[in-house]
């Protein structure tokens, strides 16, 4: 299992697009297979900070998230290119 968070922040007049592009983004994540959990949240007291949540049954199901075409809409095509800042926490299982 792959588990991680993505944190990314972005200027708050950019908020509300970040939104609606996260809905559908995680709307298609979760239904690819592999996708265990796809989570998008804002960061209480954190106006401009989204903190995504992610686990993947494995590195390919990872791949084929990241090759899908709502992921090139949204995350290449979309945050990315608003995002100021982007740090991924790999995690580990502990039980």
């Amino acid at each position: 299992m792959l588990s991680f968070t993505v944190r990314m922040t972005f200027e708050q007049s950019d908020r509300e697009y970040i939104a609606e592009i996260l809905c559908p983004l995680t709307e298609a994540s979760r239904k690819e297979p592999g996708c265990v959990s796809y989570i998008p949240h804002f960061v209480e007291g954190e106006a401009c900070t989204v903190v995504i949540y992610e686990q993947y049954t494995d590195e390919a199901a990872l791949d084929h998230h990241r090759a899908t075409p709502h992921f090139h809409q949204y995350v290449i095509g979309g945050l990315n290119q608003k995002m100021r800042d982007r740090q991924v926490e790999n995690l580990t299982a502990i039980c």
